[in-house]
C-alpha cells in the first residue's frame, strides 16, 4: 500500500435494528498517492444506530480519516444527527442516491476492471456481495449494504467519474470545534 492521501469512512445505514435486519455498511476507503483507490477495512455490523455511529467514529479515528460519508435517503437528517450526537465535531459528507444501486456501482466496477482499486487484506463478506452485483441489479439476499458503502466511499474519492450518479447538494455542517466552554450559548 502506498502513502495514503484522502481517507473516508462510508456508511450505508440500515433502517431497522431487528435480528433479521440488514447490516449497516461501514467501509474505509482511501486514495493512494499513486492515484489508485484502496479498501482498507470493512467494519459493517448489525445493531443500533448508536452502534454503527460508534463503529464509524472508531474507524475514522483509527485510519485518521478526513470525513464520514453518509447516505441520507433513508432517515435524512437523523443519520447525521446520530453521528453528531456521538461526536458533535465529526466531519460529515452527506450523499443522496438518485439512481439505483447497480447503476451507481458501474463506474466503480469499471475502476476495478482496469486495476485502479485494490483491497488491503481479504474482505469475504464484502467480496461476496460484490460478486452478486450485476448490471441487472443485486442478485443476493437482503441489501448489498457493504457494497453500497464501498461505492459511496469510492465515488467520493473519484468524483470525476460519477458526478451525475448521486449528489444531493452537499450540506455544510457547522464547525463546532471552535465552540468554547459552555457550548454555543456560552
Amino acid at each position: 500500500m502506498p502513502e495514503l492521501g484522502r481517507v473516508v469512512v462510508a456508511v450505508d445505514p440500515s433502517v431497522t435494528n431487528e435480528p433479521d435486519s440488514d447490516y449497516h455498511g461501514v467501509v474505509v476507503c482511501a486514495l493512494g498517492a499513486d492515484g489508485r483507490g484502496y479498501v482498507l477495512e470493512d467494519g459493517s455490523l448489525q445493531g443500533s444506530p448508536r452502534q454503527w455511529a460508534n463503529r464509524a467514529i472508531a474507524m475514522f479515528d483509527k485510519w485518521e480519516a478526513d470525513s464520514i460519508i453518509i447516505e441520507v435517503n433513508q432517515g435524512g437528517d437523523m443519520v447525521a444527527h446520530t453521528l453528531e450526537s456521538a461526536r458533535p465535531t465529526i466531519p460529515i459528507t452527506e450523499v443522496r442516491a438518485t439512481k439505483g444501486k447497480h447503476v451507481r456501482a458501474e463506474p466503480i466496477s469499471a475502476l476495478y476492471s482496469i486495476g485502479r482499486i485494490s483491497h488491503v487484506g481479504a474482505f469475504p463478506e464484502l467480496e461476496d456481495q460484490m460478486c452478486k452485483m450485476t448490471a441487472a441489479g443485486y442478485e443476493g439476499d437482503g441489501s448489498p449494504d457493504r457494497v453500497d458503502a464501498l461505492v459511496w466511499g469510492m465515488t467520493e474519492l473519484f468524483p470525476e467519474i460519477s458526478t451525475s450518479l448521486h449528489t444531493a447538494p452537499r450540506r455544510e455542517r457547522p464547525d463546532l470545534s471552535t465552540v468554547g466552554p459552555g457550548g454555543w450559548m456560552g
